[in-house]
């Protein structure tokens, strides 16, 4: 017997939530969760949400913000939408309980982040992220008609194979639940949250769950997806033996922070008029080759200058996780590295959060709304998922209502003769050697011999795993390995395609940016 809602959200962050709160005003809505509830980007998310709130700001400027920082391949009526009906957005969550820092006068406190020409940054100190998940979970707390699944893991999306080809449904997933069984979760919309995919790569600032499950699953559902070779590599992320990718807000550039060599000398100017403030792909690749030039492992990023005080103040979550690994960020430079941290690619969507296949939505991170384009403006991100969870909702509302049940029960799982696995060491193997080799072939400077490189290994990789996955019995391990395979996959294929360097995409073979010949979008599809 299957479980049965009118909206299946796939995910629980800032775009998922803002999802269920909305459509449980419209029907029962099941979230799915693959660890905690609140485990998750959003979670972890330091800096801050980008809005027109301040008084020398304009929807103008930030929309030419976010169209500069995606270097021609944002799609213009997406930045519209996401800038003009952000603010409302934000006063929405404020209303449900979110607090953000603000002046005596009573006033946002607005920060400024690379990329921006104004302070626009709505933030909670140093763990807005956290603030916003709790705020948003709480609210969930009220909603009657809106359950949540934790500790369960989506395996495939269910479509209705009697459709026409090319025309099924999605109708819900099977699922992995904490309870070990694997289930049958049949929907009238179903909604993919589920975040990026930065575990694809060996150093990332993203928590665990980060494996690509929804680009993933929509591609081998027929989904179009978009722009994969755009993966933005934070600039600075702690570099210390014993910190597991602790990101240092991009926050402490935008309030003063400087880059320096470890002879001290700042490099910046050398790579963009913004210096520090210049849009994070510039900033990663400016460090990576003073990394390669210089044979360092690291550079520094140098708050000291701007005071004890203020720097504990401003970004107390930083200085004390910093401050754990026996560094004093106010009187010590703190070492950092770039690390995989953001997906600007993903299933293509409407301004609505539709995917190419009917009764399957996607938003935030997991979506391609055009937003973005080449390169996400920061703060660009907890933005999207409040604007297009919202907006999904609302036009949902009607397809749920127009949806057919099927007449039968869905197909429960079937896991033919699959058995325990004796070859486990097959997952973890295959799992580091995907890793490694997207860092090493597929990172922020790229080649064509690399890509080829990578491609080659990665048939083969797949290969092995889709037998081991028919083979034996499925766990979360063997889901989350497969999910990475295939993303890496499609990040390579897109790569491959684009003859060209534009935003996080540069190849060495095709150093300039090609207006005329790539100025669109790498779109992919598979039949299902």
């Amino acid at each position: 017997m299957a479980l049965t809602a009118d909206f299946l959200v796939i995910g629980g962050g800032i775009a998922g939530l803002s999802f269920a709160l909305r459509a449980a005003e419209q029907g029962e809505v099941l979230v799915l969760t693959k660890r905690a509830r609140q485990e998750g980007s959003t979670y972890h998310a330091q800096g801050g949400i980008a809005s027109v709130l301040g008084p020398d700001d304009s929807f103008e400027h930030h929309v030419e913000d976010t169209l500069l920082a995606g270097a021609g391949l944002c799609r213009r009526e997406a930045v519209e939408v996401t800038v003009r009906e952000g603010p409302e957005r934000v006063r929405e969550l404020v209303s449900l309980g979110a607090e953000f820092n603000r002046r005596p006068s009573g006033e946002f406190d607005l920060t400024r982040e690379g990329g921006h020409s104004r302070r626009r940054i709505v933030h909670a100190g140093d763990i807005t992220g956290r603030e916003v998940e709790r705020a948003l979970l709480a609210a969930c707390d009220e909603r009657p008609h809106l359950a949540f699944h934790p500790e369960s893991t989506a395996i495939d999306l269910l479509l209705d194979r009697k459709a026409p080809r090319g025309q099924g449904r999605c109708l819900g997933a099977y699922a992995l639940l904490a309870s070990g069984k694997i289930e049958t979760l049949f929907a009238k919309v179903t909604v993919l949250a589920t975040g990026g995919a930065g575990k694809v790569y060996l150093y990332t600032s993203n928590p665990d769950v980060a494996t690509g499950d929804g680009v993933a699953m929509a591609y081998r559902a027929g989904a179009q997806v978009a722009n994969m070779e755009f993966y933005q590599f934070h600039p600075t992320c702690l570099y210390h033996p014993e910190a597991k990718s602790f990101l240092i807000s991009e926050a402490l550039r935008g309030e003063g922070g400087r880059l320096r060599l470890k002879s001290g000398e700042r490099f910046m100017s050398r790579y963009h008029p913004m210096a520090e403030l210049a849009p994070r792909d510039v900033v990663a690749r400016a460090i990576d080759a003073e990394l390669k030039r210089t044979g360092d492992e690291w550079v520094l990023l140098d708050m000291t200058h701007l005071g004890r005080a203020f720097v504990t103040e401003r970004f107390p979550n930083i200085y004390a996780q910093c401050k754990a690994f026996g560094i004093d960020i106010a009187s010590q430079p703190i070492p950092v590295v770039p690390a995989a941290h953001y997906q600007c690619g993903g299933v293509v969507t409407d301004l609505d959060g539709r995917t190419s296949v009917p009764g399957l939505y996607a938003v935030g991170e997991a979506a391609c709304t055009g937003l973005h384009g080449a390169n996400r403006l920061a703060s660009n991100s907890l933005l999207e998922g409040l604007v297009f969870g919202q907006r999904a909702a609302k036009a949902c509302a009607s397809d749920a209502r127009g949806a057919r049940r099927e007449a039968e029960e869905p197909p429960e799982w079937d896991p033919g003769a699959a058995v325990e696995s004796d070859e486990s060491v097959l997952v973890t193997h295959n799992w580091d050697e995907i890793r490694r080799l997207m860092w090493n072939y597929v990172g922020i400077v790229r080649t064509g011999k690399r890509l080829m490189r990578a491609r080659r290994r990665l048939d083969l990789l797949r290969e092995e795993i889709r037998e081991y996955y028919w083979r034996f019995k499925v766990t979360r391990d063997v889901v989350e390995l497969r999910n990475i395979a295939d993303v890496a996959h499609l990040i390579v294929e897109c790569a491959t395609r684009r003859k060209e360097s534009r935003g996080l995409h540069y190849t060495l073979d095709y150093p300039n940016r090609d207006d005329h010949n790539w100025g669109r979008d790498t779109v992919i599809s598979r039949e299902p």
